[in-house]
């Protein structure tokens, strides 16, 4: 399975140009299944789904010229014949995950049977978005301003002391696609949580090796080689562990 995992999806040249490469073709001979799952527990998230679905995102994703799109939504799975599913996502060159909590992201990964079925998919590439690229970790972390909106359970929830502020931190078993994790929109101005001191306290609560990356960065990942695609900034935290 070959991975291509962004803060806020396909922002530049040097990304997209990683995921045609990852695919082998223009992205207008490739079918994708779009995943807006993990935006249903925000209140936005009925909104930020037809957003996303529709091609109105900020950043392009879905409105890249695929030559088909059709949607994946994980907590129907279970309802359905796992032959159906299955065969979907087997004739598909693109899995495009969105974001939003990565803690219900990672539990309904779960629950459907797509983190089992997601290593044996040689051809497929997976194209994550902030929670969509968090969520297929081992284990992640995650901000949240009281606690989450989910009844997913987490590993550990805890309260510590950010830059000027405090927040709820949990850690979170994800799909286990890599052994890294991995913090979104590095920087921003709009997530103080990854600001460059914030994400050092960050990845100091998780025992793995820590990738911060802004939106103009993404992690390639093809037979396990790591390859770090940026027009912006990013950095690696607990490289040693």
């Amino acid at each position: 399975m070959k991975l291509l995992l962004t803060s806020s999806g396909i922002t530049n040249a040097s990304i997209h140009h990683a995921l045609v490469d990852l695919l082998g073709k223009p992205v207008e001979e490739s079918n994708a299944l779009i995943v807006p799952t993990a935006i249903y527990p925000f209140t936005q998230g009925p909104a930020g789904s037809y957003q996303m679905i529709s091609g109105k995102t900020k950043s392009p994703f879905t409105q890249l010229g695929w030559k088909s799109l059709g949607v994946l939504e994980l907590s129907v799975l279970p309802s359905i014949q796992k032959e159906i599913w299955i065969q979907a996502i087997q004739e598909t060159d693109a899995l495009l995950v969105w974001g939003g909590d990565p803690l219900f992201l990672s539990y309904w990964f779960s629950e459907s049977g797509l983190a089992d079925i997601l290593p044996s998919l040689e051809k497929l590439v997976y194209v994550g978005v902030s929670a969509g690229s968090m969520a297929v970790s081992g284990i992640f972390g995650e901000t949240y301003q009281d606690s989450p909106a989910t009844s997913a359970r987490p590993l550990t929830t805890q309260q510590i002391k950010f830059d000027t502020f405090e927040k709820t931190f949990i850690t979170a078993k994800g799909a286990g696609l890599i052994n890294f994790a991995i913090i979104p929109h590095f920087n921003n101005e709009n997530h103080t949580d990854a600001s460059m001191a914030n994400a050092a306290i960050w990845a100091s609560m998780l025992p793995v090796a820590v990738y911060a990356i802004d939106d103009n960065t993404a992690i390639k990942i093809t037979n396990n080689k790591v390859e770090i695609i940026s027009e912006g900034n990013w950095k690696l935290f607990n490289q040693t562990a």
